[in-house]
């Protein structure tokens, strides 16, 4: 697996996403509650352990209570993957989740994309230095996610922070709430996949691009072989998986992400 480096830390370019762990399936409520019942903690665990029996090395996961449960079961079980911990704004404000990935030892911590649209959108770009600031005070990385190019020409212009995650797609507005909506009608367009990836390429910080696959929309095979031609070797990418009825399906990602890069 090849590895990136985001100030100290060190990062397999590919990147365990945990949104369908936590019943993020952006494919609606019923898929949503689909994914909850089929991830128990058991076996989020076991999928944990296989991302590191195939290299990687990093998990970006929310910080709500079942992620930090699940976590904290894993790695007093002896687990290893380095946190990227995501503010949630579903559970409490930014500072309190900064704080919760402090109390369990995140690597680094990122406010979340919906949050820094939402900022952006209502003119209060004012509260992301602080929160940075507060992330590196607490000895973690810090980062912002957004599904806005224009969170991210922003950040280039006023913001001090040690990476950025790129959402490949702009699936909802958050103008007027950060959250992500369930019952919302999903947006999924080529010019937005287009738009963000151009604007990657001028990006000082280290870019995690995710939501690559469009929430499972796009064929894998194209969808990697479309990273591997964006990706500079600063970056990395995080993927969610769902296993249900594809039990092999984090190898066969890993095998075509790696088979692509190889190609590009």
């Amino acid at each position: 697996m090849q590895m990136i480096n985001i100030g100290e830390a060190s990062l397999s370019r590919f990147i365990l996403g945990s949104n369908p762990f936590s019943g993020f399936s952006h494919q609606g409520r019923d898929t949503d509650q689909a994914m909850r019942r089929y991830y128990t903690t058991a076996r989020i665990k076991e999928t944990l352990r296989q991302a590191e029996e195939l290299g990687i090395n990093t998990l970006i996961g929310r910080t709500d209570h079942h992620v930090m449960r699940v976590l904290l079961e894993y790695y007093d079980e002896g687990g290893t993957l380095q946190w990227f911990a995501q503010t949630c704004p579903g559970v409490g404000p930014t500072e309190m989740c900064i704080n919760r990935a402090k109390s369990m030892e995140a690597r680094a911590c990122h406010i979340h994309g919906g949050v820094m649209d939402n900022w952006l959108a209502q003119g209060q770009m004012d509260e992301v230095q602080p929160a940075i600031d507060r992330i590196r005070e607490l000895g973690m990385l810090a980062g912002i996610a957004g599904h806005n190019v224009g969170v991210f020409q922003w950040a280039e212009e006023h913001l001090d922070c040690d990476y950025y995650l790129c959402c490949y797609y702009n699936p909802t507005p958050r103008d007027q709430d950060p959250s992500h909506d369930p019952g919302a009608q999903e947006r999924y367009a080529e010019e937005d996949r287009k738009a963000m990836t151009d604007l990657i390429q001028t990006l000082s910080r280290p870019v995690i691009h995710y939501k690559v696959l469009a929430a499972g929309r796009n064929d894998p095979a194209e969808a990697f072989a479309y990273v591997a031609s964006k990706l500079r070797p600063t970056d990395a990418v995080c993927v969610g998986i769902y296993t249900a009825g594809a039990p092999d399906q984090l190898a066969q990602d890993v095998a075509l992400f790696e088979k692509a890069i190889a190609q590009a």
